[in-house]
């Protein structure tokens, strides 16, 4: 049991059965099947606003999901965009004397900006504007009412406008308007107001995909993470579905896709988007000689909390009934707060990720924000934390280590560490009492950290990485190699190797687990480490495997520089 009480014959046992596991990771890991697929999706981003630091969460979350795929030898794709229709959209451009595509456009460009200043590697970027989309919402369409699934009758229930949702009288409360001190509805899910509409519209039957959405939750314990949010929607399962109402009166709303063979409706702008998750994958796919579905269905969905009905309830349900696959996984992580304080425009209290971008670089602010934001939890954002774990994290425990290890006074020769690995990890009686604690740290890291990441934790999996870097540090402050370094007895300087080979068999580790999160500069920190790029996949990230190649590449100088101070 990691961290409790075991007797040293059991802990012998335990460190031998996970240094045969190191290896047999390393000699078979080869085999994987490249051809793996790993579809990861991003919430498309309403353009009503500019992006902020949650949108940055939502994309960095994501990207580091599909990076972690990658180096597990999966086919990635990420895919990413903007959701451009709807009534807000329609009021928003009508306010600012713009066409609504143009208005789309400008706002559309940032979050595209967005992507690429996070270093984002999405496969595809969507907009719900382009002709591709408007032909695959066509196609569902034309689907569900083919499967008898759409209907025509009256609706009338609460709207939310900012949310683009009806809501029926148990999910709004009255209360006063604080802006205006006047009594007023508003919904108690996302606090937004709302008012009154009664229109015809079409309707999909989502009351009748109530049983088997419990069933799918329930059979399927990691269909909704974390778990706190699958308890909620099966909480609202539970006390029952209304029909959902799926398009609105062209009157009312005339930016967005109208619905096949009535073109005095408009398709509701929620089905509109999420259908996105399987445009980007070519829908619709063909049988026969056209486009066919690669990727579809997503392996990992990440939505913000305040979207997860529309995703976990509503789009499972349309695709059961379009007779389509479900989502593997939805991960409804947590917001942002300031303070403490929910972020807001009027508190001026909210953070441009341009401007953190700007400031601390973009793989420091990738990882704090993977690092100190929320799954289940609100994360707090504080430039003082960010500068707190630019400097205790990235500066004192990873660079600071990695450059003291390095320093020609040491004379590190990695072209040793190979056959010193090997001894390590094989012969138990090879290994010093000074080093066993290390030791064990590196061979479970690779279990433990994987284990966070694949629930997607990758704040916890980091933190374990830190922590194994900690223990380095202080291993190294314990065996002092730069007193090892100025004798000039064969034993002592081969010593002094066995010191650095573990000190930097940490280094080499936390910079192949952290690529996920810090692509650029581990990338760097690996270079420094002379580490092959063949070899950086998270199959090499196991206690032993490093330094096989040779000759290595010339290692490059420089490790203190890898996070300058700000």
């Amino acid at each position: 049991m990691l961290g409790g009480r075991m007797y040293r014959p059991v802990r012998a046992l335990a460190l031998a059965a996970a240094a045969g596991r190191a290896a047999r990771l390393f000699s078979t890991a080869r085999r994987l099947a490249a051809a793996d697929k790993f579809y990861v999706t991003q919430p498309i981003f309403y353009v009503n606003s500019v992006p902020h630091i949650g949108h940055f969460y939502t994309i960095v979350l994501a990207d580091a999901i599909k990076r972690y795929a990658d180096l597990r030898g999966k086919a990635t794709k990420l895919s990413a965009g903007t959701d451009e229709h709807g009534l807000k959209i329609q009021q928003a451009a009508d306010k600012a004397g713009e066409e609504p595509l143009a208005f789309c456009t400008r706002f559309s460009d940032r979050f595209r900006a967005l992507m690429g200043a996070a270093n984002a590697s999405n496969t595809d970027f969507i907009r719900t504007s382009e002709p591709r989309h408007r032909e695959a919402v066509a196609r569902f369409w034309r689907e569900l009412v083919d499967r008898g699934h759409i209907y025509k009758g009256e609706h009338s229930g609460w709207y939310a406008v900012s949310d683009e949702a009806f809501y029926t009288e148990g999910q709004v409360e009255e209360r006063v308007d604080p802006a205006t001190g006047e009594r007023k509805r508003f919904a108690i899910e996302s606090g937004q107001p709302v008012e009154w509409v009664s229109e015809v519209n079409y309707k999909f039957r989502l009351s009748a995909f109530r049983d088997r959405l419990i069933a799918w939750i329930e059979e399927s314990h990691d269909a909704i993470y974390p778990e706190i949010r699958r308890n909620e929607v099966l909480a609202w399962l539970r006390d029952g579905l209304e029909d959902l109402s799926v398009s609105r009166p062209r009157s009312r709303l005339r930016w967005g896709i109208p619905v096949p063979g009535d073109d005095q409706h408009t398709v509701y702008v929620w089905v509109d988007a999420l259908i996105n998750y399987a445009t980007v994958d070519g829908y619709p796919w063909s049988d026969g000689g056209g486009a066919t579905q690669r990727f579809f269905p997503p392996d990992v969905q990440v939505v913000g909390k305040d979207i997860v009905r529309f995703h976990a309830v509503y789009w499972p349900a349309l695709l059961m009934a379009a007779g389509l696959p479900l989502p593997k996984r939805i991960l409804a992580h947590a917001h942002w707060t300031m303070g403490a304080q929910k972020m807001s425009k009027s508190k001026g209290n909210v953070a441009d990720p341009f401007d953190a971008i700007a400031q601390y670089g973009v793989d420091p602010i990738r990882y704090f924000i993977l690092r100190n934001g929320g799954i289940a939890n609100d994360g707090d954002y504080s430039p003082a934390e960010v500068l707190v774990r630019y400097k205790k994290d990235l500066v004192g425990q990873l660079a600071n280590l990695a450059a003291r290890c390095l320093s020609a006074s040491l004379g590190a020769d990695l072209g040793a560490f190979a056959a010193i690995g090997r001894q390590q990890q094989q012969d138990q009686r090879a290994v010093a009492p000074g080093d066993e604690h290390v030791r064990r740290v590196l061979l479970e890291l690779p279990q433990r950290v994987g284990a966070c990441f694949d629930k997607c934790e990758l704040g916890r999996g980091m933190a374990l990485v830190f922590d194994a870097l900690a223990d380095a540090n202080r291993y190294m402050t314990d065996e002092q190699p730069w007193v090892l370094a100025k004798s000039a007895d064969g034993k002592t300087q081969a010593r002094l190797q066995v010191v650095l080979y573990y000190t930097l068999e940490t280094v080499r580790l936390a910079a192949i687990m952290l690529q996920p999160a810090m692509p650029g500069k581990a990338a760097q920190l690996l270079d420094h480490l002379a580490v092959r790029r063949a070899e950086r996949q998270w199959q090499h990230a196991c206690f032993g495997a490093g330094w096989q190649s040779s000759p290595l590449p010339q290692p490059l100088p420089g490790a203190a520089q890898l996070f300058p101070k700000l």
